[in-house]
């Protein structure tokens, strides 16, 4: 597979940084970012590499060459720096006859290419784009995806007020078949991008899905972004955060732990987030664990609420904490309840499962999908189940006091706190 790193813009954000020098070429911990992703390629066995330059691209190819200093072959195109990076990207057309991987140049990141790779090919994939959520989705474009990963709908800003969406966004890496390409129309006095004006044209005509991860991307496109990618570089975070190194989790009940409890939630509108909640998922977020809600919602099973409401709340859920700079690496909930005989209650799901708390399905199945290492992670409730549920999974365990409750199943290794904040603070100390 060829990977196309698109370096041709001025970078102009960075203002004085790249007057002499294009944004690429900046240094982070003695090397280019474009060096930085060189080799992170060259790891996954990328070696045939298109550089889109414009900007001052002859400081890029005379310090890179051809490539062979090392261990890969570099092709150039040149073309001009006020074009839009599709319009930058359909120059290499004639190059591509199969799928290919697609960065751009002010990008720092550690991401295990392969799993992306194989993720894309395993979907039959025409167009994958890598997600993530992050801490600021009220100015940032959405991308909603269905259970499948399958991307359903773009949600550009300004989007409107009292509607909730999933907190993803593009990280921009991509996985291409040449296919693509013939969507880019470039058009006299337009700078096409690829996010606004090529990808929302695709959705219901190719196949197009998103990986999301947790891995380290972030473009340092301003001086405050350039700043906390070098700390992050400096102190190896960017690689501690690949997918093949375990990682930790903090896991997070929803009802009585992260929001009020009105008792069988069922209404959107009475959904409401506990005190200093959002600072002790953005403590979570500054730290290197990841922050992981399962939550177990037995509604669905008694007819109270359906699966899509289900989806409605936890959307309300990830914009209520983004507007407070506060994200969710991932959520996962059970339906199920063993009970029958309530009216109007779902069959479908009022069954014994293997996710309902305190089972362990939904710890097990996060684990997997996030490479966590359980044992030194911990989840963070305010029921007996909850807390039985970490046992069960032989992970750390802190239960949330509630009307001074007693759980004796919970002793001796629980560990006791007042409230969300409280717990993730004694777990960061």
């Amino acid at each position: 597979m060829k990977a196309i790193i698109i370096a041709g813009g001025k970078g102009k954000r960075l203002g004085k940084i790249t007057r002499n020098i294009p944004k690429p070429m900046i240094k982070i911990d003695g090397l280019p970012i474009l060096e930085h992703q060189i080799r992170l390629l060259k790891k996954y066995g990328l070696k045939d590499i298109i550089i889109l330059t414009g900007y001052l691209a002859e400081v890029i190819e005379g310090y890179f060459k051809n490539g062979q200093r090392f261990g890969v072959k570099i092709t150039y195109i040149k073309s001009d720096p006020e074009i839009g990076n599709a319009d930058r990207l359909k120059l290499a057309k004639k190059h591509l006859s199969e799928d290919f991987l697609v960065l751009y140049g002010d990008t720092m990141l550690d991401i295990d290419l392969k799993r992306l790779i194989n993720f894309h090919k395993n979907k039959k994939s025409s167009c994958t784009l890598v997600i993530h959520p992050n801490d600021h989705p009220y100015d940032s474009d959405l991308v909603e995806t269905n259970d499948n990963q399958e991307i359903i709908a773009f949600h550009t800003k300004p989007r409107p007020p009292n509607e909730y969406f999933k907190n993803l966004v593009n990280a921009g890496v991509y996985v291409f078949s040449p296919g693509i390409l013939k969507y880019i129309k470039s058009k006299k006095g337009v700078e096409l991008d690829l996010a606004k004006h090529i990808l929302p044209k695709i959705i219901g005509r190719e196949k197009i899905f998103g990986y999301n991860t947790p891995e380290y991307i972030k473009d340092m496109g301003t001086p405050k972004r350039f700043k906390q990618v070098t700390k992050d570089c400096l102190t190896g975070k960017i690689k501690r955060l690949n997918m093949k190194n375990k990682r930790r989790a903090i896991f997070l009940d929803r009802d009585g732990t992260i929001n009020y409890d009105p008792g069988n939630l069922s209404d959107i509108n009475n959904f409401k987030l506990l005190p200093n909640t959002e600072k002790a998922i953005k403590l979570i977020n500054s730290s290197e664990y990841l922050a992981i809600v399962v939550s177990n919602q037995p509604m669905v099973a008694k007819g109270l609420i359906n699966i899509q409401e289900i989806n409605e709340i936890n959307k309300k859920m990830e914009i209520l904490l983004g507007e407070k700079g506060a994200k969710l690496d991932g959520i996962y909930f059970c339906p199920h309840h063993p009970d029958k005989g309530y009216p109007g209650e779902n069959p479908k799901y009022t069954i014994q499962c293997a996710c309902r708390k305190p089972q362990i399905g939904m710890l097990t199945k996060a684990g997997k999908d996030f490479n966590i290492d359980l044992p030194p992670s911990w989840i963070i409730g305010d029921s007996e189940r909850d807390i039985i549920a970490g046992l069960n999974a032989k992970i750390k365990t802190i239960l949330i006091k509630k009307n001074q409750e007693k759980f004796d199943k919970c002793r001796p290794k629980t560990k006791k706190a007042k409230d969300l904040y409280s717990a993730v603070k004694l777990i960061l100390k």
